[in-house]
């Protein structure tokens, strides 16, 4: 049975209407990942998640494997035990979160080695050592290791960024597959290293490649059609989201996402906001994450359809509505945007989590809403009147 299956299709647009199947149960796209960076969304339960309609979330590889460690994530019955969420799991590869170091890390063509974060120990991680760690906590998803490209970059540096993701998602795939062996059968890592087979308790998870090439169309039709040649699960598009803007961003996904296979997820790496999202769904991408909809409620600004709404204003002090009226989630049946406000003057945790529920249930209403539209056959004519309501509220 095909891991990926296109349900729909609207008529005024490249938006795709899909279920992606996974050992931990069905996901249907577009789909919005809550971020759990080191296993957990900030401040909310599985409960709460599974409430907010949330069917896939992202762990982070790096801080992971920094701590607790994957051996201890292996010893208490790996990431789903950990995180108490019996659903799918994506998870990243470190990649980003290394580039994000900068002069902390060093990076060749064998991988990158990095100081870090929490004691300053130096890390090696390449596409043998990703590929086995997400492997080890069991993931559902799981992603090739890549470089990021710094924007802007000049040509030799956006070059260089491509020709190592290449290279290093074909690593990625044979340590996956068992095809990296030495004479004897062992396999090894490019620089001789000998490998354990990666073990998971799922078997073999869905492997997806990534393309860069910055805003540079050129090189990235060339990743894309490299990346598709070795053959992947599922396709994202890395390097996006960095600082490039939202006209330029927008841009490069319209051009890109046609370049990868019908019959594959299609996965907008980190993105992001509404009015991304929807440009992203009508180019033809079906899966995003992004860390906004907790970030943004720890910092009492909460998402409403076509605006945003900022708690701390005086001019909620008094206010006895709730913060998005037609909202069904716990927050917006239960509190009102006075009360809030005062959680957050008060530095009372209640706040930062309220708000963090409302936004992650408007992020899955947004993406409800979104499937329903391509069901129907006009998402094309609704998404570009919600785009204009967006793009106005946040000049």
């Amino acid at each position: 049975m095909a891991h990926f299956e296109v349900l729909g299709r609207d008529s005024h647009s490249a938006a795709r209407r899909g279920v992606l199947t996974t050992a931990h149960g069905t996901v249907q796209t577009p789909a919005f990942m809550p971020v759990g960076t080191a296993g957990a969304v900030k401040g909310i339960t599985p409960e709460y998640l599974e409430a907010a309609g949330a069917e896939i979330v992202l762990a982070n590889t790096y801080h992971l494997m920094l701590r607790p460690g994957i051996d201890t994530i292996a010893a208490l019955g790996g990431l789903h035990r950990l995180m108490a969420w019996n659903r799918p799991i994506l998870t990243d590869s470190g990649g980003y979160q290394v580039f994000s170091l900068g002069e902390l890390t060093r990076i060749d063509d064998e991988g990158v080695e990095f100081a870090s974060h929490i004691d300053g120990t130096r890390v090696r991680l390449n596409a043998e050592i990703a590929t086995e760690i997400q492997c080890r906590m069991g993931a559902d998803i799981i992603m090739c290791f890549d470089e990021c490209a710094r924007l802007p970059a000049d040509a030799a540096q956006l070059r260089q960024v491509v020709d190592r993701t290449v290279a290093w998602a074909k690593r990625c795939k044979a340590t996956l597959i068992g095809e990296q062996k030495t004479e004897d059968g062992r396999r090894t890592t490019a620089d001789g290293a000998v490998l354990r087979p990666p073990s998971s308790v799922l078997g073999r998870p869905l492997l997806f490649g990534i393309v860069q090439g910055g805003t540079d169309l050129d090189l990235r039709r060339e990743c894309a059609e490299r990346i598709v040649e070795i053959g992947f699960d599922g396709y994202a598009l890395g390097g996006l989201s960095v600082g490039e803007g939202h006209a330029e961003m927008v841009k490069t996904v319209r051009y890109t996402a046609p370049l990868l296979p019908d019959d594959r997820p299609r996965y907008l790496m980190g993105v992001g906001m509404p009015a991304d999202i929807l440009a992203a769904v009508l180019a033809g991408v079906d899966m995003f994450d992004c860390v906004l909809p907790t970030r943004n409620g720890r910092n009492a600004f909460a998402f409403l359809p076509g605006g945003a709404l900022r708690l701390r204003n005086s001019m909620h002090t008094d206010s006895t509505e709730p913060v998005q009226p037609d909202c069904d989630c716990y927050c917006c049946r239960h509190f009102t945007r006075g009360a809030i406000r005062h959680f957050f003057n008060a530095d009372e945790m209640l706040g930062p989590i309220l708000l963090s529920i409302h936004n992650l249930r408007f992020y899955q209403r947004l993406m409800t809403d979104i499937r329903l539209h391509i069901e129907q056959g006009d998402f094309g004519i609704w998404a570009i009147q919600e785009l204009e309501r967006y793009v106005e509220s946040y000049k």
